[in-house]
């Protein structure tokens, strides 16, 4: 078990460079937030047009099969239950119901039995539907199925399968669809730009954007300094898993003989030396970065990356000008 190759969330590719490396990483996080920002308050249409962009990005940036097939099998097999379910679920309509009395039960009562009938009258000039001005045979059975029978208007189903229990309405649809490709629009988007762009590039594009807050008395550099450390802190953590995990493995434990009870200690303790290896990496990097002098990061200023504007970059922008025009005038949910 290599979770390191099985479960590469928020893991930089290396190798191959495909054109998303050589992007700026501004101009990436500008992207990745459009991607985040657009489904709010879009129609399903939009939305699914983001999840086919994203996956044409990936075919289009020749990202290795084996690296992107991992991903994506479990990411479609979530949104696809999420979509089922959400399609066959009720679809949560408000329904205002009538009272089966009456508001004021003694007028009701002290009314008569039988009621006369009201004479319905008709203008002879208006006639839209051709029914028979005959008084004698208003009522009848003719004139019932004739209304009866009146052609509708268009086609329009609220209710699109139904089928047994299962029934799926034009509501419960979209909501499905809403959900569905929002878990795969903000999952894949954030994942795609982790694989495509090395931590310090993020930490350099953080922190140039992140410019005007110095005039506010912000710690930019404090904070680009905790998340280039968090990001470098991932492997650590996925790999310390998997060397607890492959310990448990080979000492061949028979979890039948120990039952519940014993299954729960064994992974409480495990969970314990997790935590336990962790502190200690950690402790370890701050003591590496004390003894090399980086005590304060306004004292110690390390350069990241150089960032520089292409012409990939340009045409990148551009497509980002284009992406939020068609969301301003097609996305909008109706």
């Amino acid at each position: 078990m290599d979770l390191l190759r099985s479960l590469p969330l928020g893991l930089y590719l290396e190798q191959p460079i495909t054109w998303l490396h050589r992007l700026d990483s501004r101009v990436k996080i500008a992207w990745l937030m459009s991607f985040l920002i657009a489904p709010l308050l879009a129609n399903s249409l939009w939305r699914l047009a983001l999840v086919i962009i994203l996956i044409v990005l990936t075919l289009s940036a020749k990202i290795p099969w084996r690296v992107w097939r991992q991903q994506l099998g479990w990411l479609l097999t979530l949104c696809t239950f999420i979509f089922v379910l959400g399609a066959f679920a009720p679809d949560g309509i408000a329904v205002s119901y009538q009272p089966r009395l009456p508001t004021n039960e003694i007028t009701f009562a002290q009314q008569p039995a039988t009621v006369a009938p009201v004479p319905v009258r008709r203008n002879s000039w208006y006639n839209p539907f051709g029914w028979r001005e005959n008084p004698q045979k208003e009522g009848t059975a003719d004139t019932q199925t004739e209304i009866k029978t009146l052609p509708q208007p268009t086609d329009y189903n609220y209710i699109l399968f139904n089928r047994g229990p299962l029934k799926i309405s034009r509501r419960s649809l979209q909501l499905a669809i809403s959900l569905s490709t929002l878990y795969f629009t903000v999952i894949y988007s954030t994942n795609l730009y982790l694989l495509t762009t090395a931590p310090e590039e993020i930490t350099a594009g953080i922190e140039s954007l992140m410019q005007p807050l110095r005039r506010f008395n912000w710690p930019v550099t404090e904070i680009a300094l905790t998340l280039t450390l968090s990001l470098r802190f991932i492997p650590l953590v996925l790999e310390e898993v998997q060397n607890l995990v492959r310990s448990i493995w080979t000492r061949a434990i028979n979890w039948k003989k120990l039952g519940f009870r014993g299954a729960t200690q064994v992974w409480l303790m495990v969970a314990e030396k997790l935590l336990e290896n962790l502190l200690l990496r950690a402790a370890q990097i701050a003591s590496a970065m004390q003894v090399r002098g980086f005590t304060s990061p306004n004292q110690h200023r390390v350069e990241w990356y150089q960032l520089r504007l292409k012409t990939w970059d340009g045409i990148a922008l551009t497509g980002l000008i284009v992406f939020w025009a068609a969301r301003l005038i097609w996305g909008w949910e109706a």
